[in-house]
């Protein structure tokens, strides 16, 4: 089964003006519904990190916790979490980032990677970019080294992917749409 861009777009829904007026929300949770869809976005990432020089798989909370198991059972990678502050047990490290009304922070365990470690950074989504560049900036702190950021969704008008590459990470995305 080859990757559909318009097959998958058909079952990704768009929820205007959620959670605020003038957003057009890209709701990805019909994807793990539709078995075929699932199965076509998998195996487009997969294929595209089966001899990558990666170690690891970052993945961001919580839909890409979703799509990243699946890459990382499928490339046997260690799978290590990306999540919001206060979520994990044990010792952490935590960034924070500007939103648009406000601070939000991530956080990893201090064990997740570390010196030598070349990480993807996996999100469903790159909005303004600030909690991918918060994820490296963490998996940077533990002495390991990203090698690229990667999405399902790009959303280009935002400038997030591009604010990421600023900073010389790589970004890839199966899927771009328009606007807010």
């Amino acid at each position: 089964m080859s990757y559909d861009e318009y097959y998958v777009k058909s079952v990704i829904r768009t929820l205007p003006d959620w959670p605020e007026p003038g957003v057009m929300f890209r709701d990805i949770t019909p994807l793990f519904k539709d078995p075929k869809a699932l199965r076509m976005i998998s195996d487009a990432f997969i294929q595209r990190y089966m001899d990558s020089e990666m170690t690891h798989i970052a993945c961001i909370d919580a839909r890409g916790f979703l799509i990243a198991s699946i890459m990382a059972y499928q490339l046997q990678k260690p799978l290590v979490l990306v999540r919001k502050k206060g979520k994990l047990p044990g010792k952490t490290v935590h960034q924070e980032y500007q939103l648009e009304y406000g601070t939000s922070a991530v956080e990893m365990q201090v064990d997740s990677v570390s010196a030598g470690d070349k990480v993807l950074v996996f999100d469903d989504l790159i909005a303004t970019g600030g909690t991918i560049l918060a994820a490296c900036t963490l998996i940077k702190t533990l002495g390991a080294n990203v090698i690229e950021c990667a999405a399902l969704i790009d959303l280009p008008d935002l400038q997030g992917s591009t604010r990421i590459q600023d900073t010389g990470i790589p970004v890839y995305t199966l899927l771009a749409y328009e606007g807010l």
